[in-house]
């Protein structure tokens, strides 16, 4: 026979006084459960012992009892939750983003590719070169889609390096063949040496149409 399923619902583990899943859950004599920390505060605050779910007035402060069978029902609950979550934060790809290549079915977008495996990765597929020692040492860039242009095409290695001498992208092999004693940096040095550049050109770019600005406001005053 096979077993019903449990559908686990945020409805089941609210408590009534703060409407919050359930902290240190304990129910009280007569059998409603409560945050340990909510029907504390409750009954301090009213100054008698009753119950807010059905009134039932207490002589005396009741002697609450931790409810171990929800205390667990609600730690499964918010690992579920947890595990919703990150689900959904792995989004599915569109056609302006770099897809998956191990994803079987619907793609989720990548997080990395790799030049080495010359694939790209989702946030789950990508683990194992987190964490595997021999995957570790593979190159990681940011999502793109032609990792073939990313290989040089002469030695079939990664594009990381750059040659000053011949304006151009190249591989390690490449640097003691045809490249050999010329100037080589690293490709995202040099990226970053060309975005400053243009950062600077655009500032100066900026700053002369200020003054052609401040020079013809000038020549409307005239």
């Amino acid at each position: 026979m096979a077993a019903a399923s449990c559908v686990l619902t945020e409805d089941q583990f609210l408590c009534p006084i703060c409407l919050d899943v359930f902290t240190d859950p304990v129910t009280t004599t007569c059998g409603h459960n409560f945050c340990k920390s909510c029907i504390t505060q409750h009954w301090e605050n009213n100054g008698h012992y009753k119950c807010p779910m059905c009134k039932k007035k207490f002589h005396k402060r009741p002697e609450l009892q931790v409810n171990t069978f929800i205390s667990e029902m609600t730690a499964q609950f918010r690992l579920s939750a947890k595990k919703k979550d990150r689900s959904s934060s792995e989004q599915q790809c569109d056609k302006t983003q770099v897809p998956c290549d191990i994803c079987a079915g619907t793609k989720l977008k990548a997080l990395k590719s790799c030049l080495v495996c010359l694939a790209s990765y989702c946030e789950r597929h990508l683990e194992p070169h987190l964490t595997a020692s021999a995957l570790r040492k593979h190159q990681l860039v940011n999502p793109v889609k032609n990792l073939e242009g990313r290989m040089c095409k002469k030695h079939n290695k990664p594009l990381e390096l750059f040659c000053k001498n011949d304006q151009m992208c190249i591989c390690m092999l490449c640097t003691v063949l045809e490249h050999k004693m010329h100037t080589v940096i690293r490709l995202n040095e040099e990226s970053e040496g060309k975005k400053a550049e243009l950062g600077k050109t655009k500032a100066e770019i900026q700053k002369m149409i200020q003054k052609r600005q401040i020079i013809w406001f000038k020549c409307e005053k005239w």
